[in-house]
């Protein structure tokens, strides 16, 4: 296992860490803990959950798993987040979360999902930067940060707070180049850089043959994906979600075979990825929250097989939806445009345009 230091903190965190937001069977216990055993015999030291993450069970779940890695005397560094703002529920939700993980405090603490300048002034005027500056004084947690879905120079206010050790961020071999500035101000402030999605939610393993790029040797694409990501020396974990045991067990395999490229080659790679890549959504469902009920998560991923047809089928769209999701394409001409779809999306993505572009679709 490869660590790196985590910002100016001094702690040493494993470039994998293990993401716990997609356990293929969250409530098999004794296999989600399995799996978190694994990882750190593995090496991983860094495991991160959420409250929102299965509802409040995989907080639940990690409560076992990190009780049975202080049993078999693993080391471990425990992350979560809160979505709250204010004082009172902030404290609320923490005090939950530290009986739920098992834990006299959480290693690093996230504000959670700023997806706007506006998101991050409502919460700030909330109160959210002094509470955690007390949490952190009281012990309650050890390192304040944030995870943030801002793109180029926006995420610039954030870091200009001067309070954050580390960021959490979407980065991967399909959306690097949307995400460079904001990776670039992350590192000049000598951040903690904790990259979510390294694998673009699923998309990479699902279309292998889009990234075959990336591939050196006999590399698999997952192999290649995090070779990729671990070749950049300013990330300190790259958080997978794993599914089962075995997909931990390839991670492990692929971080042991790992052979790192120079600057030089990683330079030439990122000119070689393919620009048609940009803009896939990752599947997030932060979007989830039409108020006319439009099921627009499904209709990004429909359009997000339109994005990947390599034969330019007309249909594909609509057979997406159809056989996939039981749904009508004519559903997305309910948009009224109101807006807060793309307000909650992660990505920032043009998702009234999609939707006008699948409502077209016969």
């Amino acid at each position: 296992m490869i660590y790196r230091e985590y910002g100016q903190t001094g702690k040493k965190l494993s470039l994998l860490g293990f993401g716990g937001m997609r356990f293929g069977s969250i409530d098999d216990h004794d296999e989600c803990v399995k799996m978190m055993v694994t990882a750190a015999q593995g090496g991983v030291n860094y495991f991160d959950t959420a409250p929102e993450y299965f509802g409040i069970k995989s907080e639940t779940v990690f409560g076992k798993g990190l009780a049975e890695l202080r049993r078999l005397k693993l080391p471990y560094y425990c992350s979560t987040k809160t979505f709250e703002s204010d004082e009172k529920a902030i404290r609320s939700e923490l005090d939950a979360q530290l009986k739920r993980l098992d834990v006299p405090a959480v290693d690093f603490y996230h504000i959670w999902c700023v997806t706007s300048l506006e998101n991050w002034g409502a919460r700030k005027k909330d109160g959210v930067l002094n509470t955690f500056r007390k949490l952190k004084e009281e012990g309650l947690i050890k390192h304040i940060c944030i995870s943030s879905h801002l793109i180029a120079d926006e995420i610039n206010e954030l870091l200009m707070e001067g309070v954050f050790e580390g960021v959490l961020f979407g980065y991967s071999a399909y959306n690097h180049r949307t995400r460079e500035t904001a990776f670039q101000a992350i590192k000049e402030k000598k951040l903690g850089a904790v990259v979510m999605n390294p694998l673009g939610g699923g998309v990479i393993p699902q279309h292998p043959e889009l990234f075959e790029f990336l591939k050196r040797g006999d590399e698999g694409v997952v192999q290649a994906a995090l070779s990729f990501l671990w070749d950049h020396q300013d990330i300190t974990v790259t958080l997978v979600g794993f599914q089962t045991d075995a997909h931990v067990k390839e991670a492990l395999a692929s971080m042991n075979a790992y052979k790192p490229r120079s600057e030089k080659e990683l330079d030439v790679l990122k000119e070689a990825s393919s620009g048609s890549l940009e803009g896939i959504c990752t599947g997030c469902i932060y979007c989830d929250n039409c108020p006319h009920g439009i099921h627009i998560p499904q209709l990004m991923d429909a359009y997000n097989q339109k994005m990947l047809d390599t034969k330019s089928n007309p249909q594909i769209m609509k057979n997406r939806l159809r056989f996939h999701w039981g749904l009508d394409p004519a559903e997305a001409a309910m948009c009224t445009a109101c807006g807060a779809c793309e307000q909650a999306c992660t990505q920032h993505l043009n998702i009234i345009e999609r939707l006008q572009e699948i409502a077209l679709v016969q």
